[in-house]
């Protein structure tokens, strides 16, 4: 390279860089107006259907079915309704974990609920964080999605476990019944020989 060139690329290149770090309000606009388009959780996310039974305990839980709308809606919405939406989920996970009915208050629910705020709490910091990320945001939707899944199956292996236990007692009852019965006819059986 000639000295003359060399010369003129160095006394270029600081002003490159220094134009490099300065955006224009236009540009940061123009990230702005991108950043409200742009589309989040573009595919819908299915949850797994509640069993029967966990179906029938959860209308008392009337929070449940606001929370669920809520959940089950996360997806193909713009930053300021995403923005929106994890504030209503937020506030749908905090009643959830304060009115669980004592017939689902199981430390694995109120656990798989915690996990469930806590995953909404980080969406809605990604989501309100100054320069947004959409790879981060996408990752902790995806996280949302995974816990209420979470907090849908420990409802229904709660249910089936209550279901196991409750044929458990019945099987037992019935053994213990059988065996009674099995007693009394040796115990006849015995004042007969000794009536002989």
């Amino acid at each position: 390279m000639k000295p003359r060139l060399r010369r003129l690329l160095f006394l270029l290149f600081p002003l490159f860089l220094f134009s490099c770090g300065n955006s224009s309000p236009e540009d940061e606009l123009l990230g702005t107006l991108a950043q409200d388009t742009l589309r989040y959780a573009v595919k819908k996310y299915t949850f797994p259907p509640l069993s029967n039974n966990a179906r029938e305990q959860i209308e008392n839980w009337s929070v449940y079915d606001d929370f669920y709308a809520e959940a089950s809606t996360l997806h193909g919405l713009n930053l300021e309704n995403l923005r929106l939406k994890t504030e209503k989920l937020l506030s749908h996970t905090d009643s959830l974990s304060k009115k669980i009915p004592d017939t689902l208050f199981t430390s694995s629910i109120y656990s798989r609920l915690v996990i469930l705020r806590t995953r909404v709490e980080l969406l809605k910091q990604e989501v309100n964080r100054g320069v947004v990320i959409t790879e981060n945001v996408e990752n902790n939707i995806e996280e949302t999605h995974a816990a209420v899944k979470n907090l849908i199956v420990q409802l229904n292996e709660k249910f089936q476990k209550d279901g196991i236990d409750l044929q458990r007692i019945d099987n037992e009852k019935k053994e213990l019944e059988k065996q009674k019965k099995f007693l009394d006819s040796v115990c006849r059986a015995e004042l007969k020989d000794q009536k002989k």
